[in-house]
């Protein structure tokens, strides 16, 4: 199993990453498992870690990482921290800055070109943040909703009506989500990779 994601990731990696950089592969494979991981702690039932932890004096426990946007933000911010070292190191200091100032309309709208770069810029680590947040947030919401059908039924013929559904819905919706979190962990990686093979090329 663990021989099957590694070569997955390695496969990604030479399909996706222009020339050879020993460091793409580990990262790669690094923010994958990582991301999977913390994205695979909605599948525990929702109360159950909280349940426990107010055992030992822990009123409220946010379980999922993911779900918070400090953690998905912090993992974003240290691509984009290794796609500006590798921008310098592979084009300059000089070269960098060029793509500030002459892409994408050349040098004659210098201050546009520096604006729609810039937001061009901010927009990897945003978009790695924010679609990885926003899709575990509203998993863990509909779990919770799920949760709530039977919980707040009073004991008696609405409860056996309300019960099984619960137990469809949720089963169902853990089905599905499965393929989310795997698909979020897979997109985060494969965008890390293309910024990353983006900033070790010449060109713009």
């Amino acid at each position: 199993f663990i021989e099957s994601i590694i070569e997955f990731v390695d496969t990604q990696v030479k399909d996706t990453f222009p020339g050879r950089n020993p460091l793409i592969a580990p990262l790669a494979l690094t923010i994958f498992v990582w991301v999977w991981l913390m994205n695979f702690m909605d599948l525990i039932p929702v109360d159950l870690l909280p349940l426990i932890a107010s055992w030992f004096g822990i009123h409220y426990l946010k379980v999922v990482p993911t779900t918070d946007l400090n953690t998905t933000l912090a993992m974003s911010l240290t691509v984009f921290a290794l796609i500006i070292f590798y921008n310098i190191k592979i084009k300059g200091p000089m070269g960098y800055l060029k793509t500030f100032l002459f892409h994408p309309f050349g040098k004659f709208l210098v201050p546009v070109n520096i604006v729609m770069t810039a937001i061009e810029e901010l927009a990897k680590p945003l978009s790695l943040a924010l679609r990885l947040f926003g899709n575990l947030f509203a998993g863990e919401l509909v779990f919770l909703l799920i949760a709530l059908l039977s919980g707040a039924t009073a004991i008696g013929l609405g409860l056996l009506i309300m019960f099984p559904l619960q137990v469809v819905l949720d089963l169902a919706w853990l089905i599905f989500h499965v393929l989310i979190i795997t698909l979020q962990a897979f997109i985060f990686m494969v965008l890390t990779i293309v910024y990353l093979g983006m900033a070790h090329t010449e060109e713009h």
